[in-house]
């Protein structure tokens, strides 16, 4: 296409942006649109991947039918197939009458199935089914469907590693992946997000009957130099705040700083032992972090212990800390005294040696789960947003930790 016919899109859907890797994906979006090929859109949560099947959908010869947008990962695991394949009166408790589903009701049209590796496996192999042959089977019933149903899925989990660990099917994933889109980090956009900015600055100017608020150019600086962890959905909830809270509608620098969290240790490649993974997108990534941060703390405690042992010149033993380890092997560890009955009891305290009790990572995650619920008041879809991870597993994770 065109540099002027992307433009055309750009404006048709409300993109914003002139980077290429961005031209590049609305692209591949408008060339794949006229075929059933599935799509696989990823990036990272809050880049914008839910413009991207509706660019398919309108451009393709389904655009008649309809378009049905699903968030699998915030659908529980006990009703997920009912909603996806429908079910039939008195299939389970609650059933009390025939249920479509979302691959009836979009027969002749398209289904986008947002955050597809959160999907349970009996699901996957019953969303393979459909992209095999195009049948499926309502929750209760022993008769096969037919649909005609383009399928456009997105993730922000690296599904490579979520089937390496066995959370996803390799042939769904190579029969969801036939084209694959990748939508760019806000942070690999470059003047893209001042763009945004003064769009979203003029949206909530409009929205509240207020100046818009304005950039100095140190605070364009600072915006295209922030990491935004979360992306473009990150970027409209600042500029929201700013326009609310700023009297002064020229913002500078160090205003705009104010209102920036600290930048994530994503740029950290030891820990990540060279994937080319940043941010946080899924709940192990959130808990290595956790779990990188204690063993830190844990290590300077070693070495400021050793450290007065030394001074005092009475320590007996060397307290060694632990060679760094690969992320997938990190512990934490408690440290507790042990007396060392090979001194006089008067230099007890000053040779008391350092041995190490590890806490297993299930207790960690545990543990961190049960603070954002109590932070949350019980409320789940907080805790999940502030865990970082999907509604469905953080109430899988309920049920396996007996936290109910």
């Amino acid at each position: 296409m065109t540099s002027k016919e992307i433009q055309q899109v750009k404006l048709r859907f409300g993109i914003i942006g002139n980077t290429e890797t961005l031209a590049r994906a609305i692209d591949i979006a408008i060339q794949v649109a006229p075929t059933d090929l599935s799509v696989l859109i990823t990036g990272e949560s809050g880049v914008g991947k839910e413009s991207f099947p509706q660019i398919i959908h309108q451009y393709s010869r389904r655009k008649h039918g309809q378009y049905i947008a699903v968030n699998c990962g915030a659908i529980p695991e006990g009703t997920i197939d009912s909603e996806l394949f429908g079910h039939e009166k008195g299939a389970f408790t609650g059933a009390i009458g025939e249920r479509k589903g979302y691959f009836g009701e979009a027969n002749g049209g398209t289904i986008f199935l947002d955050e597809v590796g959160e999907l349970p496996l009996p699901t996957q192999a019953r969303l393979l089914r459909v992209l095999e042959s195009g049948e499926f089977i309502k929750v209760g019933s022993s008769k096969v469907e037919k649909t005609d149903v383009r399928i456009v899925a997105a993730t922000n989990v690296n599904l490579s590693e979520a089937i390496a660990s066995g959370r996803f099917r390799e042939d769904l994933y190579y029969r969801l992946n036939t084209i694959p889109i990748q939508v760019p980090a806000l942070r690999e956009r470059g003047t893209d997000v001042v763009l945004l900015f003064r769009k979203f600055a003029s949206d909530f100017a409009e929205k509240y009957r207020m100046p818009a608020i304005q950039l100095t150019e140190d605070a364009k600086q600072v915006l295209i130099g922030y990491y935004w962890p979360g992306n473009v959905r990150q970027l409209k909830n600042i500029t929201e705040q700013i326009s609310i809270i700023e009297t002064n509608r020229e913002i500078t620098a160090d205003i705009l700083k104010t209102y920036l969290p600290p930048q994530p240790a994503a740029q950290l490649p030891a820990l990540w032992g060279g994937h080319d993974q940043k941010g946080f997108e899924n709940e192990r990534e959130f808990l290595y972090k956790l779990l990188f941060d204690m063993k830190k703390e844990v290590n300077e405690l070693q070495t400021m212990v050793h450290d007065l042992m030394s001074e005092k010149g009475t320590a007996t033993t060397t307290v060694v800390a632990p060679a760094p380890q690969p992320v997938s092997t990190i512990s934490i560890q408690r440290v507790e005294p042990v007396h060392n009955s090979s001194v006089e009891d008067d230099d007890i305290q000053d040779t008391e040696e350092y041995i190490e009790e590890p806490l297993s990572l299930d207790e960690v995650e545990k543990e961190t789960i049960q603070r954002a619920l109590e932070k949350n008041k019980g409320k789940r879809r907080a805790a999940a947003k502030d865990l970082n991870i999907s509604e469905r597993t953080l109430y899988r994770k309920i049920k396996e930790y007996g936290l109910e």
